[in-house]
């Protein structure tokens, strides 16, 4: 089973951006991820698309309502 890091319309979390990244696993799709510093303390990593992770820069405060499909800036 694998770890889904897509963010969920039902979430709801509050953090900050500690780091950026790009991959392409499968050498033709390229994705987009974010590192969250939550509001508790734990690091998460979320992928996001690529038009909302240029407009993120690390160190922008996030906060994720439930209902909403991606987080934004506070």
């Amino acid at each position: 089973m694998f770890n889904s890091r897509r963010i969920k319309a039902e979430d709801s979390w509050q953090g900050s951006i500690v780091d950026k990244s790009r991959n392409m696993p499968d050498g033709s799709n390229m994705y987009h991820y974010i590192h969250v510093e939550l509001s508790d303390g734990h690091t998460k990593k979320f992928r996001i698309d690529k038009e909302l992770w240029a407009a993120l820069e690390i160190g922008d405060a996030l906060v994720k309502h439930p209902g909403d499909p991606n987080p934004k800036k506070q």
